[in-house]
């Protein structure tokens, strides 16, 4: 367990004076400063290990070195970029990319708040979109920013990844990839949902939700692929190696019913 105030407690107390730090320690005197830590639970090392005795961030007992890592640049960022004020942040961020209006504003302030938290360390795009979308999607509906960009957020797993590839989507969007980078990119994953959300009015499953609603739609994808929703397309229902023999599928008759994955010939 680790918390602002354990952080911030003892990155103060390494801080004074900063001429008595030691070189690992002065990459944690701001954001742009840390990088490189490479800190191993397990070995317990890192890029400096004749001085890892005296940084705080290894003295945090988590999983691995990596979510210490994560943890303390998270914080900075927060404390130096976000000047300590995360909801702050976000709203000037959004406030920011919402003009001018056009087809892409949406897409601007997504981009406004993901690209600078890219760069905090060990946060990929789907934690990001699953955290941001929570978070705006939360909000008092007089910050309407907030719900709109949030409900515009899309996580991809590779649940849904796989649904789009086994039921031919990709493929009808000659848009086949691999999971991962490339969901996100342009006539990805994320896109295509995107572009089928607005023929879909979500407001005939819940009066309150907005007409277009991608992150509903990557939710009920999600729902019907995972083992604790419907549990109805994923590999431990259907063999990766072969076509899906599930006549009872919902989407069947819409679905191409590709393989996932080409056999291993030895």
């Amino acid at each position: 367990m680790i918390t602002w105030q354990h952080m911030a407690e003892r990155l103060g107390a390494s801080l004074q004076p900063t001429w008595l730090l030691a070189p690992v320690v002065q990459s944690l005197r701001g954001y742009w400063h840390f990088h490189d830590c490479r800190y191993e639970k397990s070995s317990r090392t890192c890029s400096q290990p004749d001085h890892i005795s005296e940084c705080p961030l290894p003295r945090h007992d988590l999983r691995n070195g990596h979510l210490n890592q994560l943890a303390y640049c998270l914080f900075l960022f927060i404390r130096d970029v976000a000047d300590g004020d995360l909801v702050g942040w976000i709203d000037r961020q959004l406030k920011a990319a919402n003009d001018p209006p056009g087809p892409d504003r949406l897409a601007r302030m997504r981009a406004n708040l993901i690209r600078p938290l890219r760069e905090v360390y060990g946060i990929s795009d789907k934690v990001l979109t699953m955290a941001l979308s929570s978070i705006l999607l939360g909000a008092p509906k007089s910050m309407n920013l907030w719900t709109e960009v949030g409900g515009s957020m899309i996580a991809i797993d590779t649940l849904v990844h796989n649904f789009l590839h086994r039921s031919g989507i990709l493929h009808r969007f000659k848009a086949d990839h691999s999971y991962g980078a490339a969901c996100y990119r342009p006539d990805g994953c994320a896109e295509i949902i995107r572009a089928v959300a607005k023929h879909i009015d979500a407001r005939q499953f819940n009066p309150a939700f907005p007409q277009s609603f991608p992150r509903f739609v990557q939710h009920a994808i999600w729902r019907y692929c995972s083992q604790s929703g419907l549990d109805v397309c994923n590999g431990n229902r259907i063999d990766d190696e072969k076509r899906c023999r599930n006549a009872n599928c919902r989407a069947r008759l819409m679905c191409d019913r590709r393989v996932l994955r080409k056999p291993i010939i030895f």
